[in-house]
């Protein structure tokens, strides 16, 4: 196996099985290899090669945004990958920090550029005579350089849930890496077809579907996520693996359910932070195989789920992976559990992920040591997220470091409690946050969106909470919000700073408090998941 995804694709150049199929229209690994170097010789020719040679995509998951991938992996420079949701003076800060000195878009998205100060910038519109003139004859490729397995092969930007996005510097061999591990694991090679319809500037669709692809052999279904298309497109294309991050899967579980649904031609779904119920309930609708994993653009803290994975865990840790006391730099008690499952010894058994190896493949964010050196600490790696681990080496996650809540003198965490309330049939996605107490602390605040066609009264949810033997009171939302959506990312992960900032009077949708074991709402009418 080649160790740069330069070499790979030229191991590509001769392959005659499809690559990519999107609408009516299939390319060979031969064809698609040949736009790429066609590609790459053109963006080589116009650079400046005074400055980096770092090249920005504005695209949306297509043809054209495969293309730009593979050239910028032959051609030796570096990708950017622009996050095509963020507007304004955060595209003008994205693009500026990544230094690009050209940037590839096209009619859909030329617009969201009218206006921005981007200095130095060539811009270059697929859609325009000039692109068609650039790429009107091959021409041979002198690569910018011959890249090595740690040269950087593009600059993925974080989701932003926290704060700015921050720009990962990502090596030629960690799609190789992370592909040939699932193309290994579910036996994927150039028979099958791999549906990514999660955003390709996101690293979730580069590690775990373009890379499984480029190092199978496989053809690649680059489409946008839709929940009510998506049975549709497995069928036509004939997918037989999927990626996904975030809340997809609880998407389309919100789609009614048809007799034939489990006719279909994928094998397996592979991504994360689906919850429990969504993994079992898309596994049986859709007959497939669904793995959650945990992992981050960085790559340095990597959980995978093994057989007899407890309800609620993430998984085992790779080496080196552990739990930390950020305060102490001690290592955290194993979690201890009652007969009913509540976690007894939370103060001392919730800490924060960290890789005590280090960094492992995570080679910084670019041009932010300060944001690089509070992920290293210590000698090791802060994922800034928290979790704990039981006796038996299993890990639960219990939120990012700002979802520490103090509740009555308690710290509680928000993703256990996510998992208790998801158990609820009604409820399709749900986020549990802080608000300021009235006098001291936080109290806790749980926004919800229903299934389509769901009903929940205050009386069902006080039924529900008081049968959940594993939730202490203390944990019972204070404040339930139901409305009709949550702000998320592009990537599906939901914008929990945003819930905050709402605090207490949210827009729109319906308000219960919670007044010891009883919810008032401020209308007595039935919340239903048709009402958006």
């Amino acid at each position: 196996m080649a160790d740069t995804l330069q070499q790979l694709l030229r191991e590509r150049a001769e392959q005659d099985t499809v690559a990519i199929k999107y609408g009516d229209r299939t390319w060979t690994w031969r064809e698609h290899v040949a736009e790429a170097q066609t590609h790459a010789a053109a963006i080589i020719d116009i650079a400046d090669h005074t400055r980096p040679v770092h090249v920005g995509v504005l695209l949306a998951n297509g043809p054209e945004m495969l293309t730009a991938m593979a050239a910028a992996a032959l051609g030796g420079y570096v990708l950017c990958c622009v996050n095509n949701t963020r507007r304004g003076s955060g595209l003008v800060r994205d693009i500026a920090l990544v230094d690009c000195q050209i940037l590839i878009t096209d009619a859909a998205h030329r617009h969201l550029l009218d206006g921005l100060d981007l200095p130095g910038v060539n811009i270059l519109d697929t859609s325009s005579e000039e692109w068609a003139a650039l790429m009107a004859h091959p021409r041979e490729l002198m690569p910018h350089r011959e890249v090595g397995p740690d040269d950087t092969f593009v600059m993925i930007f974080t989701s932003g849930t926290s704060g700015d996005p921050k720009a990962v510097q990502v090596q030629h061999m960690m799609p190789i890496f992370s592909g040939s591990a699932l193309a290994q694991r579910y036996s994927v090679n150039e028979s099958d077809v791999c549906y990514v319809s999660m955003p390709l500037f996101h690293s979730n669709s580069i590690y775990a579907g373009w890379g499984v692809a480029l190092v199978s052999g496989a053809a690649v279904v680059p489409a946008v996520f839709s929940a009510s298309r998506f049975l549709d497109d497995i069928r036509r294309y004939g997918a037989t693996y999927m990626n996904y991050v975030g809340k997809p899967l609880a998407y389309i579980l919100s789609t009614p359910e048809q007799p034939d649904d489990h006719d279909n031609p994928l094998r397996v779904a592979f991504g994360n932070e689906a919850s429990d119920r969504d993994i079992a309930e898309f596994a049986r609708r859709f007959d497939c195989t669904v793995w959650d994993g945990f992992g981050s653009t960085e790559n340095a803290v990597i959980i995978t789920r093994e057989d007899g994975c407890p309800p609620g865990s993430l998984g085992k840790g790779f080496p080196g992976v552990a739990i930390y006391n950020p305060d102490t730099l001690q290592e955290c008690e194993f979690a201890r559990f009652d007969d009913s499952g509540n976690l007894l010894n939370r103060d001392a058994a919730v800490g924060e992920l960290v890789n005590t190896t280090g960094g492992g493949l995570f080679r910084g964010y670019y041009k932010d040591a300060g944001a690089t050196d509070e992920r290293l600490r210590h000698g090791m790696y802060w994922s800034g997220d928290l979790a704990y681990r039981d006796a038996d080496g299993w890990i639960y996650f219990a939120g990012r470091t700002a979802d520490w809540m103090r509740v009555d003198g308690e710290n509680l965490a928000a993703a256990p409690i996510e998992r208790v309330l998801i158990r609820l049939a009604q409820i399709s996605r749900v986020a549990v946050y802080p608000v300021p107490d009235e006098s001291v602390g936080d109290q806790v605040m749980a926004a919800i969106v229903l299934r389509d066609g769901a009903t929940l009264t205050p009386e069902e949810f006080e039924e529900f909470l008081a049968g959940q033997a594993d939730l202490s009171p203390k944990a019972w939302p204070r404040y339930v919000w139901i409305t009709d959506d949550l702000p998320s990312t592009a990537t599906n992960k939901i914008l929990k700073r945003e819930l905050v900032n709402y605090g207490t009077t949210p827009p729109g949708g319906v308000l219960w408090k919670r007044d010891g074991s009883r919810f008032e709402p401020h209308s007595r009418r039935v919340v239903s998941g048709t009402d958006r």
